[in-house]
């Protein structure tokens, strides 16, 4: 039942993917959209789960936050680092972005959907119920997945075929995340850390690169707007699924 469920998520995230390629004539309307779903999924999905999963506290603060300042310096770490490689070896970047910050961003989203999967699936080890409540929110925010990753791909750089091949796995991961639960589960702590962690490299993406670059050649109020919809429609995913 669960990998039957999860199917849903492939075919989501498909659909969110397909939706970012098709809308290139508006990219700064697509990177609003994307930076607010990103946004969105972070502080009203990820951090409330990796609270609640990683409960324990490390010198008065919640590992989970911890976790998540350690994601986000890693993510501008790997940035600065990949792009100094790129320099030291004479590539040139993509209007100052290196290719493959956006292949190891969509790499993260790709373990987050397998993890989404394992959550499908351990939440239909504990009752049918619960398993269709986690489904339903998995599913729905899938599309901003399949969004984010077809966008976070090609906006730095990497060809269509790539951002094609990074989509297609993140369709597949939570499939393959859900089976995997036949086999084995996840303890709850080091999962919350995981969210935490992943939280805070996607929300540097998002803030300090998908957002800036929507803004700087179209500073339009339709872009701010896409933005809060973006965000706005995490949270209606999120209320309906609570």
């Amino acid at each position: 039942m669960a990998v039957f469920v999860a199917l849903g998520a492939f075919l989501m995230t498909l659909i969110g993917g397909w939706t970012a390629g098709r809308v290139t004539d508006r990219r700064h309307l697509v990177l609003g959209l994307a930076g607010g779903l990103m946004l969105g999924v972070v502080g009203l999905d990820l951090l409330p789960e990796a609270l609640g999963a990683a409960g324990d506290e490390v010198f008065g603060v919640p590992a989970a936050l911890l976790l998540f300042v350690a994601g986000f310096l890693a993510a501008h770490l790997v940035e600065r680092l990949l792009a100094a490689r790129q320099a030291a070896h004479g590539a040139e970047e993509h209007d100052g972005r290196t290719p493959q910050v956006g292949l190891t961003a969509a790499a993260a989203m790709v373990g987050h959907s397998a993890m989404d999967g394992v959550a499908i699936g351990a939440a239909f080890q504990v009752g049918e119920g619960m398993g269709l409540a986690v489904a339903l929110a998995v599913i729905a925010h899938d599309f901003a997945d399949g969004f984010n990753t077809y966008t976070l791909t090609s906006v730095y750089g990497n060809a269509r075929r790539r951002a094609i091949t990074m989509l297609v796995a993140d369709a597949v991961a939570p499939v393959l995340g859900a089976a995997s639960t036949l086999m084995f589960t996840i303890p709850e702590g080091p999962l919350g850390c995981y969210l935490g962690f992943f939280g805070g490299a996607l929300l540097y993406l998002a803030a300090a690169e998908i957002l800036p670059e929507a803004h700087h050649a179209h500073p339009a109020r339709s872009t701010l707007l896409c933005t809060i919809a973006g965000a706005a429609f995490i949270w209606l995913v999120v209320g309906v699924a609570e």
